[in-house]
C-alpha cells in the first residue's frame, strides 16, 4: 500500500431532526477494496454520497489525498445501483460522457475508453444501444463510464442489486478481475454479506441509525479469488461473524422500521 487515500474523521449527518450518521471515523489505504454493510437505513448510501461530494455533512471532514472534499469532482467515480444509460447513445457514447464533460481531447479519450470497454468485457459492443444489452452488460457500461474519468477512488452503491443471482456472481468475479488490473481504491456498498467478503480487503460494519462504525473486519483470504472460495470454512466464518454483528439491527429494522 502507498499510504492513506481517504481519511474520514468525526463525520455527522442529519436530515432535519433525524440523525443519520454519527462520528464516523475511518482511514482507507490506497488501492484497498472496502465494502460497507449494515441494516437498511443505517446511512451507507448517505456516507457514500458525502464522500462523492453529492451531499453535505453536518460535521467532521472527508479528505481525499490530503484535500478536503466539499463538492463533486472527477477524482471520484460513482457507480449507481441503476445504470441510467442514455437510450439514444451507443455504448461508447455513454461511456464517454465523463471525458466529454471534462473537455478531454476526443480522440485520446475515445481510444482510452475503447480499451476500458475491452477491460470490462464489452469489446465489440461499442456501437450497440442500451436496449440491446442485458442487465449485466449495462452495468459493465456503467462501470466503464465511471472508470473513463480515471478517478482516484471508485464509489459503488449496490451496483449489482438489480441483477439476478447468477449474473450477480459473475459480475463479482469480473469486478475483482478489473480491480486487480488497476488497483483503484474502491468503496462498495452492499446488503449482501457474502458479496462484501468475496470482494473486499476490509468490511466496514455500520450499526443501525444513527449509523456508526461498529467494526472494521480485515478479510485475510488469498487473491485472486474464485467463486469456489465461498464454500470454504474460512469464508463462511467471516460471513457468520459479520452477520452476528448486524443480525439484531437488521431484525429491528425489518420489524420496527419497515426496512
Amino acid at each position: 500500500m502507498a499510504g492513506i487515500k481517504l481519511s474520514v474523521s468525526g463525520l455527522d449527518k442529519n436530515f432535519g431532526s433525524l440523525q443519520v450518521l454519527e462520528k464516523i471515523t475511518v482511514d482507507i489505504q490506497d488501492g484497498e477494496f472496502i465494502s460497507i454493510v449494515g441494516p437498511s437505513g443505517c446511512g451507507k448510501t448517505t456516507f457514500l454520497r458525502i464522500v462523492a461530494g453529492l451531499e453535505e455533512s453536518n460535521g467532521g471532514t472527508v479528505m481525499l489525498d490530503g484535500k478536503e472534499v466539499t463538492e463533486p469532482g472527477n477524482d471520484r467515480g460513482f457507480v449507481f445501483q441503476n445504470d441510467n444509460l442514455l437510450p439514444w447513445r451507443t455504448v461508447i457514447s455513454n461511456a464517454l460522457i465523463g471525458p466529454e464533460l471534462a473537455g478531454e481531447a476526443q480522440q485520446a479519450a475515445r481510444a482510452r475508453t475503447l480499451e476500458l470497454l475491452k477491460l470490462v468485457g464489452l469489446g465489440g459492443f461499442e456501437n450497440y444501444f442500451p436496449r440491446q444489452l442485458s442487465g449485466g452488460m449495462r452495468q459493465r457500461v456503467n462501470l466503464a463510464r465511471a472508470l473513463a474519468i480515471d478517478p482516484k477512488i471508485l464509489l459503488m452503491d449496490e451496483p449489482f442489486a438489480a441483477l439476478d443471482s447468477q449474473t450477480r456472481e459473475i459480475m463479482q468475479t469480473e469486478l475483482t478481475r478489473i480491480w486487480e488490473e488497476g488497483r483503484k481504491t474502491v468503496l462498495f456498498v452492499t446488503h449482501q454479506i457474502d458479496e462484501a467478503v468475496f470482494l473486499s480487503d476490509h468490511v466496514l460494519i455500520f450499526a443501525r441509525r444513527p449509523g456508526r462504525l461498529r467494526e472494521s473486519v480485515k478479510i485475510d483470504l488469498p487473491r485472486p479469488r474464485a467463486l469456489s472460495i465461498k464454500r470454504t470454512p474460512e469464508f463462511v466464518a467471516y460471513v457468520d461473524h459479520i452477520w452476528s454483528q448486524i443480525e439484531e439491527d437488521v431484525r429491528h429494522s425489518v420489524l420496527h422500521e419497515g426496512g
